[in-house]
């Protein structure tokens, strides 16, 4: 059972407790059924299949059974009756009443139904208690209603201005009234749509970027997907995709871009045949539509984010998706230049626009005509799609004061405005939703209704000179929603992927049908209209709509055939398709491994084949994470197995008789090194493997093995007997001419025996004379290698089965020098010494969005310095070591960003560069900088980058200066006068530091350059006549850019000078010679006087005032609010990420 008030998100529950007769002059009597029905059931824009009431005449209320049913009656083709608890169910002091499905059992599968519907107790039909629902009846879920309905202690009383008890003469009523309602999509009211995408949703925008929302996103979809399975595929023929985090935006898009067939098929033809996903956006991009069209379940993302160049982060970072969508296309269009499908991108999305100025009493027009790939329309003050378009083309008119210079016209009366010259076949439009309000000081979000249409024609919009022969009627394609406010929210895409098919919702890894309703009523945005239908509750205020269309996807109808035209399997690279077949073929096969690995015992065996080229400690490397990896042949082997069987298997493996093999058991000793400790015994032929484990080596994780394999039998044996007269060690040969170690397979000797003995046997299998000179080591540990004395014996030396004897050859003093001479080691303990410090090392290139540099590794040594580590990655990058330049990571994590600039010291050592912090662990992770000077140069000179901007504030070109580092500006104005050329001799320079777009300081000839920080940017302009000769009552101020909010910043800041009395429409007409913008773009600025407090609110500036008469304080700002055209300014201000995909 279930408390509707407190689960259903979408049912209406109303606490009706008191007479109606005290609130209505004349109450609709509940016997007066469909008026009734129509008061307490709200329309709820669905068809009505049928629509039924039934009362419920109770007698003896008193002695009723704890849970009883009421007569069955027929809605919509089905039984139903009224389910009662008068004792409460789970609950002591309310009645409970629920509508009951009557036979779940005998319902069809799949069965369900949604009903809306009100349950009243009543005694008197102007008197009653009603409570109103509606629900998705299931043969899982066959009753719904109320569990709190009404207090008990007020059934018997006349109370709540009731004249009359509702229970009187220990009799009462209930009726049901049910209204059956057509479900169009084959999902209304779904549980996953009620309870997970709701939560979710609000999770989402509470903080998109916040990681813990993750945690009860999972958990409700492992709880609701066992519960209510729903096959996308099977109920659409569309499967959605997965959610990294906060990656809907993008799911949104890319869901769009795919049922764009024109568009999947060119990317499918884009040449990737030798990519590597993760490093090619057009391969990952291929992979994810082919799965998307080829899978029955919801396709991850993550390779194709990876292609991006984006870490694990990036999926938790809300972007726009206007800005991704031109990050991508930008992609794409370059990797399509050259192929059969170069200029697809233009021909589906680019447009034309013209933006003019008409003279009206002269022949004269200057126009421009630019392209666009989509546009952007403005919602705030337009109530639908055509009000925006016709804004867009309306024309201004320039006369008076405000009249245009015409070449060789003079002033004079003029038309401006932009018109369409032409539109692409696949429309894409933004909605500007989100603003910078005044009034509030903050980036809102416009949730105000705005209509669009589901076919709209075009052709008023266009310029008179514009091609026809095309229709421009277009056809709505999808709609991408967001749902939310400003600094967060959730996307899903209303696409109708096939020009006569259905309507469908691609929410993450569902996709659902939809009404036409659901796409267009739904995401108009305005209020919700909260219609009350029961007069005796309080007005409550219409709510707004936080749900609402970011961006409509409009087709030509004329192209829609060829846009749409079916993918062919053709259309799809026979190397895709390969791939991803064996890609499937191999998870499939794992998945079958992991689902039998409880049947399975992972054996790992060494043998002396593998021992000889072994370059660390121990017989092998066991830490797959740990220099020098081995490999180890690794064998599932069933646990059921006898070891009979196994060993025979091993024997055949290695083509000898079983009988000249022998398995012993490697085991991790208290010296956390890993040797062979004891054999298995013949005895224990018959034992499982499972047993063999138990018995010798059940602490690890793995059942560890070294093969023996006897040459001959000697006396009849091939292995001596077990006991205490013999002992098995393992040989190593250190060859200091190579710096190499060599296994030499295993030595029985006798316990007893000296050490000295075996002096000869070691000789003749390296084939030295048996008389050469050896020096014997003992392997203990990685940091323990102690010299053998050849007079003790082997019990003395303490050497058991398993241990590890190195040996060389005796070296002279001048053979010492000799290797020393070519950096070469010369001792076995120094040899080892040497083996502790090696380390594998990640490195990755700092600026991974700038360009594409390797990601690589690389063994190094621990205790070397800079210049050798440097070394060996310009070894690796073919590059000169004096050029490179490396940041520490901010932690162990592999996927952590660059934290501190390494120093080049001979005093740092490897071990200290990978140490992040005091208290943090190591990583072995480095960021790497190709430079272009030296770094001897750069830790001795300083190096700035100084942006010369000359007359106007654009950027001409960066210039790099090098100066030593106790340099002044003077001597960077000397530098910046050789290499900038201007508009007249003897002009002044003024260079600046900027932060963050604003000028934070600027800077005088006696200025050290060392006081210049890195995170600064230079920029330099040549200082204007009109600030030299300004008046005493002229006023200097910065001017800076922003975009709706004054946090959200962009472009270039620069002095300008406010002239005593000059009117606004001049300072404009300086203002915009001065910045070199066009009189479109110009037009679009809005202005503002800003305090530089952050939290202070812009004060706007009106058309008709004068800024030298306005209240300036001294550190005020001119302000310039407009869009940033360079892309740089996101959604989210300063606080935001700027997206970018990797080239």
């Amino acid at each position: 059972m279930e408390d509707q008030m407190d689960v259903s998100v979408e049912s209406t529950p109303v606490e009706l407790d008191r007479s109606m007769s005290d609130v209505e002059e004349t109450p609709t009597l509940v016997t007066d059924y469909e008026a009734f029905a129509s008061k307490i059931l709200p329309d709820l824009g669905y068809e009505v299949a049928d629509f039924q009431h039934n009362t419920w005449h109770i007698a003896s209320w008193k002695s009723l059974d704890r849970r009883i049913t009421g007569p069955e009656f027929e809605a919509g083709g089905w039984k139903w009756r009224i389910l009662l608890f008068p004792a409460g169910n789970n609950t002591n002091d309310t009645v409970s009443i629920y509508l009951d499905f009557a036979d779940p059992k005998g319902a069809p599968q799949g069965w369900h139904s949604c009903v809306q519907f009100g349950l009243v107790l009543w005694n008197d039909p102007a008197e009653y208690v009603e409570h109103t629902a509606n629900h998705r009846f299931t043969a899982d879920e066959s009753d719904w209603g109320f569990t709190r309905f009404y207090e008990m202690r007020k059934l018997f009383v006349s109370t709540d201005n009731r004249a009359r008890p509702l229970i009187e003469n220990d009799s009462t009523n209930i009726t049901a009234f049910v209204r059956v309602l057509k479900d169009p999509t084959g999902v209304l009211w779904h549980n996953f749509i009620k309870y997970l995408n709701s939560f979710l949703s609000f999770i989402r925008s509470l903080n998109p970027n916040c990681l813990l929302w993750a945690i009860p996103s999972l958990f409700l979809a492992l709880l609701l997907t066992s519960a209510y399975s729903y096959d996308s595929k099977k109920e659409t023929g569309y499967v959605g995709l997965k959610n990294q985090g906060a990656t809907c935006y993008m799911n949104s898009l890319l869901q769009s871009l795919y049922c764009t067939n024109y568009f999947r098929k060119a990317v499918y033809q884009i040449p990737t045949v030798n990519d590597e996903p993760i490093k090619s956006v057009s391969l990952a991009l291929q992979r994810v539509f082919y799965q998307l069209q080829t899978s029955d379940t919801p396709v991850g993302t993550t390779e194709l984010t990876k292609s991006f160049g984006w870490d694990s982060l990036e999926s938790f970072m809300q972007h726009d998706v206007q800005e991704l969508n031109r990050k991508l296309q930008e992609n794409l269009e370059g990797k399509m230049k050259n192929t059969e499908v170069d200029g697809a991108i233009t021909k589906l999305f680019l447009g034309k626009t013209k933006s003019y100025i008409k003279c009206v009493n002269v022949e004269f027009e200057s126009s421009r005509v630019e392209d666009y790939y989509d546009l952007s329309l403005d919602v705030k003050g337009f109530k639908t799609l055509r009000d925006s378009f016709k804004y867009i083309i309306q024309e201004e008119t320039l006369e008076g004061e405000n009249r245009y210079m015409a070449e060789g016209f003079g002033l004079q009366d003029a038309k401006k405005g932009v018109i369409f010259e032409s539109f692409p076949p696949v429309l894409h439009l933004h909605l500007k939703r989100f603003d910078y309000d005044i009034q509030r000081s903050a980036s809102v979000k416009i949730n105000d209704r705005y209509e669009f249409p589901m076919e709209i024609d075009l052709e008023e919009y266009l310029s008179p000179e514009a091609d026809r022969t095309k229709p421009q009627k277009y056809l709505l394609h999808g709609v991408l929603v967001h749902s939310g406010d400003f600094h967060g929210g959730h996307y899903f895409a209303l696409i109708k992927p096939e020009k006569d098919g259905k309507w469908l919702k691609f929410d993450d890894d569902r996709v659902t049908p939809v009404t036409d309703r659901e796409v267009l009523e739904d995401n108009y945005g305005g209020e919700i209209n909260n219609s009350n239908p029961h007069p005796i509750r309080p007005a409550v205020r219409n709510l707004k709509r936080f749900t609402n269309a970011y961006m409509l996807v409009y087709i030509r109808e004329f192209d829609i055939d060829e846009i749409l035209a079916p993918v062919r399997p053709e259309d799809i690279p026979p190397h895709l398709q390969k791939r991803l077949d064996d890609e499937k073929a191999a998870a499939e096969q794992k998945k079958k491994e992991r689902e039998e690995m409880h049947l399975y015992l992972n054996v790992k065996i060494i043998s002396d084949e593998a021992f000889r080229t072994h370059q660390g400690f121990d017989l092998a490397n066991f830490e797959e994470r740990q220099y020098p990896f081995s490999d180890i042949p690794t064998m599932k082997v069933l646990k059921a197995e006898s070891y009979g069987t196994f060993r025979e298997k091993i024997a055949e493996q290695h083509n000898v008789p079983v009988e000249a093999t022998r398995l012993w058991v490697l085991v991790n000793r208290q010296n956390k090194t890993v040797r062979p400790d004891a054999p298995i015994n013949e005895n224990m032929y018959s034992l499982s493997m499972e047993e063999i484990f138990a018995k010798m080596a059940s602490r690890q994780n793995d059942l560890k093995l070294y093969l023996e394999i006897a040459e001959k039998p000697t006396n009849g044996k091939y292995f001596p007997s077990e006991g205490n007269a013999f002992t098995m060690v393992f040989l190593k040969y250190f060859d200091p001419d190579n710096q190499t170690l060599e296994g030499l397979g295993h030595l029985y000797i006798q316990k007893f025996g000296k050490v000295g003995d075996i002096l000869q046997t070691l000789c003749e299998k390296k084939g030295f004379p048996l008389n050469t000179p050896l020096k014997l080591y003992e392997e203990i540990k990685p940091t323990m290698i102690e010299e053998m004395k050849t007079k003790a014996t082997f019990q003395q030396s303490e050497i058991q089965d398993g241990d590890i004897i190195c040996f060389t050859k005796a070296l002279t003093e001048k053979e010492i020098q000799d290797h020393q001479a070519e950096n070469r080691i010369a001792t076995i303990p120094q040899f080892y010494e040497y083996l502790t410090c090696r380390i594998v090392v990640q490195f990755k290139p700092k600026f991974r969005d700038r360009e594409l540099k390797p990601e690589f590794e690389l063994v190094l040594n621990k205790k070397w310095n800079y210049d050798e580590v440097a070394a060996k990655v310009a070894e690796h990058l073919e590059t000169d070591p004096l050029k490179l330049r490396f940041t520490t990571a901010t932690s162990g994590n592999s996927n952590s960003g660059p934290k501190t600039i390494v120093k080049r010291t001979t005093s740092q050592s490897l071990s200290d560069m990978l140490q992040p912090g005091y208290l943090g662990p190591p990583t072995n992770l480095l960021f790497y900088e190709m430079l272009d000077i030296s770094i001897v140069e750069l830790e001795t000179k300083k190096f700035l980058k100084v942006i010369w901007l000359g007359t106007t504030i654009k950027e001409e070109n960066t210039i790099d200066i090098r100066l030593p580092k106790n340099a002044h500006i003077s001597e960077v104005i000397e530098e910046l006068l050789l290499k900038v050329k201007l508009s007249e001799e003897n002009k002044k320079i003024r260079l600046c530091e900027v932060v963050n777009n604003k000028i934070s300081k600027e800077l005088v000839e006696s200025d050290p350059i060392a006081n210049i920080q890195d995170f600064v940017s230079l920029y330099a302009e040549e200082i204007p006549d009109e600030e030299i000769q300004c008046g005493p009552e002229d006023r200097i101020v910065q001017v800076y850019h922003f975009t709706k909010e004054p946090l959200r910043t962009h472009g270039i800041p620069f002095k300008f000078l406010i002239k005593a009395g000059e009117p606004f429409s001049e300072t404009k007409n300086r203002l915009q010679a001065r910045l070199g913008m066009n009189e479109k773009d110009f037009a679009k600025i809005k202005f503002a006087i800003v305090p530089p407090t952050s939290y202070s609110k812009p004060r706007p500036i009106l058309e008709e005032e004068t800024l030298s008469e306005l209240s300036w304080n001294s550190d005020d700002l001119l302000g310039l609010d407009h869009v940033d055209r360079s892309g740089r300014s996101t959604r989210m201000g300063g606080l935001e990420k700027a997206i970018f995909i990797r080239g």
